[in-house]
């Protein structure tokens, strides 16, 4: 301990012996402990003593290594992170008219939610998808479908995400070839897919097939994109839905690049160069209410991806070394009591991953725990965004909390207990046997439950929930999707079936049968299927019939 931190060991005890001391005996805290959901106490105060950063190793400056201030030199001093909200419900025809008006708005990208039947690959005239088409999101059948999901709105101008994982060869295959159809140069498109199988196994359940084919269609998206488009991100390596089912943050961070290894080591062993394809992984993570642990987290995630990739992979490419994220606030603290409260959450999550240095962004309306949002509420939602940029001043310096001895000492924390779940699901053999013995499925749902178990036993508040309770009127206006949505849905389908040449959708289909049994790339054949007008069932009907379904509980 050098002559400063001992002055500062000598102050900081007298402070507490005198001052502390005294003020407790006449005002005793709220807790005798301050605990964050990662079980970390909080002390009281953070001094000197808790921090010991080497500057130019562990924060350096932004868009240089470990970047840890953020990946862009300037950041939002050059331009504001993408105001990208997530939207898509009923047909196609409604979810376009919504991306107008949020494009009207000021949103300077798509996020597209696409209904539970189209997330399972299924076509909204089976069976199964009753009752569900349109519900949660959009209904996309067919290229005709995307066709006029995206009607008037030119693909080279604007950035795309969609939210899509098990069948995401065939949604981005129908994206590029509505962009051929604009006229539009596929090398000039820019979004991201999300294609992260890996969570689905353990957050979401929305898997269609088994683990092996499912990375296989990952990679091949890999590769094809780093040759066709240079400018899309190939991947969302989503910790949003790993937090949503109940993780906390430090579990967010170490499942969500655990994860983002196992892609990684499964594009290497297909033969690819990882400076090749690392530049356009992107990551998608979770923001929630405590806002100085959210920024902390963002920080730690983007150092110690940069240290896995330059030390564990070799890669070279400063690119391949950076985290870029989308991130969404925090849908699972969203309540139905008192909705407007939302507002005020939405607010704090969104002003955490700004201070994160967020590459994109997406803000929960106020009545999401309801229904789908309402053109106000969603306005409201984007405004949020816009506020945040223009007026609150955070964005005119860069990563501004650096240096706070509490945002440093925390992001070190986080760091440093992520790490040490990575090293324990390196030792499983990595996250997908991590998965198959139920590790972090374990792991998720002991932290869930006990966070539940706070908020029962009032140790962490709610307001409106479990303290500050009213008695409220019922709430009108809610977005409904009308029935008569599936109905129109399935009719245009049949419509569309019967226009078709069904001779090349057969032919089609039957080449991709074929390279399902081969180690081709599998996009070329997708599109090819795509552009024949088979629809998105017959086509995972194909690789159904070829690769088999996961079960929960098939060893992988």
């Amino acid at each position: 301990m050098n002559t400063q931190q001992e002055i500062i060991k000598n102050s900081l005890e007298k402070w507490e012996e005198t001052k502390v001391k005294k003020t407790l005996n006449r005002f005793p805290e709220r807790n005798e402990q301050f605990i964050l959901d990662t079980d970390e106490e909080v002390k009281r105060l953070y001094t000197p003593l808790d921090v010991n950063v080497d500057y130019e190793q562990e924060l350096g400056y932004p868009g240089q290594y470990p970047f840890t201030r953020g990946v862009q030199p300037t950041m939002y001093r050059g331009k504001l992170w993408t105001m990208r909200m997530y939207a898509g419900f009923a047909t196609a025809e409604e979810s376009n008219e919504r991306y107008k008006y949020l494009i009207e708005q000021g949103s300077k990208g798509l996020s597209v939610a696409f209904d539970l039947p189209t997330q399972l690959g299924y076509d909204s005239d089976e069976n199964i998808c009753k009752g569900e088409v349109g519900k949660v999101g959009v209904a996309i059948d067919s290229l005709g479908d995307m066709e006029v999901l995206f009607k008037d709105i030119p693909l080279d101008k604007v950035s795309t995400s969609m939210t899509i994982n098990a069948p995401s060869s065939v949604l981005l295959a129908m994206y590029i070839a509505v962009a051929k159809k604009q006229g539009v140069s596929v090398d000039k498109l820019r979004g991201t897919i999300q294609n992260d199988i890996l969570k689905e196994y353990v957050a979401r359940g929305t898997y269609i097939f088994p683990v092996q084919p499912s990375m296989r269609l990952t990679t091949d998206i890999f590769e094809y994109c780093s040759k066709e488009l240079p400018n899309w991100n190939t991947i969302s390596i989503s910790g949003y839905h790993i937090r949503e089912a109940g993780a906390n943050a430090i579990q967010e961070v170490a499942f969500t690049l655990a994860n983002g290894i196992a892609y990684v080591n499964a594009a290497i062993n297909a033969g690819l160069d990882v400076d090749d394809f690392a530049p356009r992984l992107s990551f998608f993570f979770a923001s929630h209410n405590n806002l100085l642990e959210e920024v902390s987290k963002f920080r730690a995630a983007r150092r110690l991806w940069a240290k896995i990739m330059k030390e564990r992979f070799n890669a070279t490419n400063p690119k391949s070394c950076m985290l870029k994220f989308h991130t969404q606030t925090a849908g699972s603290t969203l309540t139905a009591q008192q909705p407007d409260n939302n507002i005020m959450r939405v607010t704090m999550q969104a002003l955490a991953a700004v201070l994160g240095g967020t590459q994109s962004l997406h803000t929960n309306s106020r009545d999401e725990a309801l229904s789908l949002p309402t053109e106000d509420s969603v306005t409201i939602a984007l405004r949020t965004q816009q506020i945040i940029g223009e007026e609150s001043g955070v964005c005119e310096t860069i990563d501004p909390l650096a240096g706070s001895y509490y945002v440093e000492s925390l992001t070190d924390q986080i760091e440093k207990e992520a790490m040490k779940i990575i090293e324990n699901i390196d030792s499983m053999g990595g996250s997908p046997k991590a998965i198959e013995n139920g590790y972090i499925q374990e792991v998720i749902m002991k932290s869930a439950y006990k966070y539940q178990q706070k908020i029962e036993n009032k140790e962490k508040i709610i307001v409106g929930v479990n303290k500050y309770i009213s008695q409220e009127q019922e709430i009108k206006g809610l977005l409904k999707v009308d029935e008569v949505a599936e109905k129109t849905q399935i009719s245009k389908l049949n419509k569309f079936k019967q226009s078709r040449d069904n001779k090349k959708t057969t032919a089609a289909l039957e080449k991709l049968r074929t390279a399902c049994n081969t180690n081709d790339n599998m996009m070329p054949y997708i599109i090819e299927a795509v552009e024949s007008y088979a629809t998105l069932g017959e086509i995972c009907k194909v690789m159904r019939d070829e690769f088999g379904e996961y079960v929960q509980g098939d060893v992988f």
